[in-house]
């Protein structure tokens, strides 16, 4: 650095004191993340980094050097724990004896194939992630936040239209003769066999899982399927008429409230060595109401 340019942070901070945090949020650079096959691909993120300001005399942190740390940091680490604690290591390093604490929150979209339900076509879907590290006196803590979109199908509708259908069939067959199973099924295909049909909506489980940091990988793909396979009715990707209908048949096997989802995805996230703790909001936004249907629930994994 040239001799004559001024640095006036090294001056001394007027109404002196430390600070908690001091650093750059949404910060846009390239990531390594887990494909969900087995590698790894780079993807843009948004960033929030920072460090304490420890010394109270001191005016303010090198922010140059936090930014272009984090930069080399992230062009050789992979997300995971070890990598993670080497680039809160390193942004503490780089602040000399100015700060004592780092952490990083990571933002994301995670981009994992997905085959359909009977076809073999295949396509892609996309998760919202977050990753939130903080390395303090030595100790790394880690949260992951991620969501997933599902189909849920109200129990109570399934039963008022099931009623309905019932009631249409004694009213078309009252009079009738002896019935025929070709004549039930007939009935079955035509508009009169569906009187009524349950009311359904997109719906999303948003997850939080904070991490014992002993393991090597971060679980976001094997949370995400545990998720999508107990809830049964993820949304799918690349579908034809085959995969449609057998997507309907998971809806009418897996018909659930808000309160039933909540549970389903609490049995996975309870269950987990991985996890300390978890918090799991699941919406369901509502085709019969202009409001939502939601459901919280927390716990400590296994």
């Amino acid at each position: 650095m040239p001799a004559n340019l001024p640095d006036v942070a090294h001056q001394t901070a007027a109404l002196a004191r430390p600070l908690d945090w001091v650093g750059m949020d949404n910060i846009a650079l390239p990531v390594r993340v887990a494909d969900g096959q087995g590698g790894f691909i780079q993807v843009a993120a948004s960033i929030d980094l920072a460090v304490d300001l420890a010394r109270a005399d001191a005016r303010g942190i090198h922010m140059s050097r936090l930014y272009l740390q984090l930069q080399e940091g992230l062009a050789r680490e992979t997300l995971t724990p070890a990598g993670l604690r080497h680039l809160l290591q390193d942004g503490i390093a780089a602040q000399a004896d100015l700060a004592t604490r780092a952490r990083l929150r990571i933002r994301y979209d995670a981009l994992l194939p997905r085959r359909a339900l009977v076809s073999g076509y295949s396509g892609w879907k996309q998760y919202p992630v977050q990753i939130e590290a903080l390395l303090a006196e030595g100790h790394l803590h880690l949260a992951l936040s991620f969501s997933v979109e599902y189909s849920s199908t109200c129990p109570a509708s399934a039963a008022l239209s099931r009623q309905a259908n019932a009631e249409r069939f004694a009213q078309d067959f009252a009079a009738a003769p002896p019935l025929s199973v070709g004549a039930v099924r007939d009935w079955l295909g035509s508009e009169r066999g569906m009187a009524a049909t349950p009311h359904a909506q997109r719906s999303r489980a948003q997850v939080r899982v904070q991490l014992r940091p002993q393991f090597d990988e971060l679980p976001l793909v094997a949370l995400i399927d545990a998720i999508e396979a107990v809830l049964g009715t993820p949304v799918q990707t690349a579908v034809k008429r085959e995969d449609e209908q057998a997507f309907a048949r998971l809806n009418a096997e897996n018909l659930m409230f808000c309160e039933d989802a909540a549970r389903r995805v609490a049995s996975v996230l309870a269950t987990d060595p991985r996890i300390e703790h978890y918090e799991a909001t699941v919406s369901h936004f509502e085709s019969l109401h202009p409001h939502d249907a939601v459901a919280r629930v927390s716990g400590r994994g296994a």
